[in-house]
């Protein structure tokens, strides 16, 4: 008997507990969707790879009816010990009939507006770029690639054949084979773009540009890097298609400065910005510029160029190898910069800036403060003091690196000083070959000033010129408020002097020592 009750206990735990007729068995993960959004609460839930989303409203009802028959129809009842056998056996319910296939759920990125999935791809375009993104977004759905697709989204691309480092016939495929591509992407993707830059192209830069002039009327910078064979007739078609291009950027591209100048032309009256390489066809562009086809321009930037306002107002161009032809007689002058304020012209170099080439650039300038001519050994006292600006602020004629053969003896430096010396405050003319009688002359403009007022100067290079003592004693003396004097490799100082002197104590202490030191030891 004992053993026949075992038995018949691990017979009951084998086969489990059966479940009473009318109770309905609930798994875990009915439990868990029934807690997380209860029948009746408005609230549906979407299921995906990585989360679970509560979404408000009606939603697909879960395929769980046709599953939960199909496992009770499995089930089939075990005969138990306490199971009589003179009960008479039930009648078999008939099966409810298969619940109707549902649509699989698409997922929640179908569900949101087009506008708002659009407005999402822009933040992402305005961060890092159109590509490669909306080509990776353009492959999850149609939903996303509708989204992709709008023109709004394209407008900055950045063109750069893969292969632009491979022998010349191999990028000339490359080139055709991604010109074949925007045949279809301008018209369909491009007919908003605003901003474009071209890099590494070298056969087929002609025909990108025609495809952007027929698809691409709304273009505002152009910009073409390290691109060759740019003609004169892609340059204007352009300007001619796209009138709202107004910024062009040809530094680093082989461009014959014949197409700039038609171009500017052309489009002149809109340009606003014009970025250069330098190189010796740049003085035809900017003859261009100072005939005044450009009115609208606040960036010009051969090497280094920042500006602000309606007009340039800071104009930079260093180591600029300037080759002006002679003018012919009786040519009017352009307008000019009327709102320039600071002009660089210097150069390590010897070059060919003369005063007329300085008085054609300013003649229309009389607002300038900043004046740097380093390295213009042709400028003369005489043409800048024809100058129309009057409130002139820092003069750089300092001559660098220039041996003393070339430097020749000036006169002429007290110009500069009378007509500017009350509102100088940086003075550099280091390497000058004045006199000292004639240097003497200069200096002695800040100490004469009128109504007790002290001169502004707070910088004096008087580097390698024959500059006495007496003379710097006396404008040190004038000029209480000077912090730099450089009396490097001064001939006529004595030999501890000759250096620089930074801050007004050491200024000061210069002072003294030319003061206390006898002249015989000079």
């Amino acid at each position: 008997m004992a053993m026949a009750a075992l038995a018949a206990r691990r017979t009951r735990r084998r086969a489990g507990v059966v479940p009473l007729a009318g109770v309905r068995v609930r798994s875990a993960e009915d439990w868990w969707w029934d807690r997380l959004a209860p029948s009746g609460s408005g609230c549906h839930l979407l299921q995906s790879d990585s989360m679970l989303l509560v979404l408000p409203g009606s939603g697909p009802a879960r395929a769980r009816t046709k599953r939960r028959v199909a496992r009770q129809a499995q089930r089939q009842p075990l005969p138990g010990h306490h199971a009589a056998a003179s009960k008479p056996k039930a009648t078999p319910r008939p099966e409810p009939a298969p619940a109707p296939e549902e649509v699989p759920d698409a997922g929640w990125g179908d569900r949101i507006p087009l506008e708002i999935l659009v407005q999402i791809f822009g933040l992402l375009v305005a961060a890092d770029g159109p590509m490669p993104f909306l080509g990776r977004a353009a492959r999850v759905c149609r939903r996303w690639q509708e989204a992709a697709s709008q023109p709004a989204l394209w407008h900055t691309v950045t063109l750069s054949p893969p292969l632009a480092s491979r022998p010349a016939k191999g990028g000339v495929k490359v080139e055709k084979k991604l010109l074949a591509s925007l045949e279809w992407l301008m018209p369909n993707r491009f007919s908003q773009l605003q901003r474009l830059t071209l890099i590494h192209w070298k056969s087929q830069v002609h025909p990108v540009l025609k495809l952007v002039g027929e698809s691409c009327p709304r273009l505002a910078f152009l910009k073409l890097s390290d691109c060759h064979g740019v003609t004169t007739d892609a340059l204007v078609m352009l300007a001619k298609a796209c009138r709202q291009l107004h910024s062009l950027d040809l530094q680093h591209s082989m461009v014959e400065s014949t197409a700039v100048v038609s171009f500017l032309e052309e489009a002149g009256p809109r340009m606003r910005k014009l970025w250069l390489t330098y190189s010796s066809q740049t003085t035809a562009i900017l003859s261009a510029l100072l005939s005044g086809c450009c009115p609208q321009l606040q960036v010009l930037e051969p090497l280094s160029c920042l500006q602000h306002g309606p007009h340039p107002q800071v104009l930079r161009l260093l180591n600029l190898t300037w080759l002006p032809k002679p003018s012919g007689r009786g040519v009017a002058l352009g307008p000019g910069f009327p709102s320039l304020e600071e002009l660089c012209l210097a150069s390590s170099t010897c070059n060919f800036v003369s005063n007329e080439v300085l008085g054609r650039l300013l003649h229309g300038s009389p607002n300038l403060r900043l004046l740097d001519l380093r390295g213009c050994a042709r400028i003369t006292p005489a043409g800048l003091h024809n100058l129309p600006c009057q409130e002139l602020e820092q003069l750089h004629l300092g001559l660098y690196g220039m041996s003393d053969r070339l430097t020749l003896a000036k006169e002429g430096s007290p110009l500069l000083t009378q007509k500017w010396y009350h509102t100088l405050r940086e003075l550099d003319l280091s390497g000058q070959g004045f006199s000292e009688k004639d240097l003497e002359q200069a200096l002695a403009a800040f100490s004469g000033t009128s109504g007790g007022s002290h001169p502004a100067l707070c910088s004096l290079n008087l580097r390698g010129t024959r500059v006495t003592p007496s003379t710097v004693s006396s404008v040190v003396s004038s000029c209480p408020g000077l912090l730099y004097l450089n009396l490097e490799s001064c001939r006529c100082l004595p030999r501890g002097l000759k250096r620089a002197y930074r801050g007004l104590e050491e200024v000061q202490w210069c002072l003294e020592q030319l003061l206390t030191t006898p002249p015989s030891l000079y």
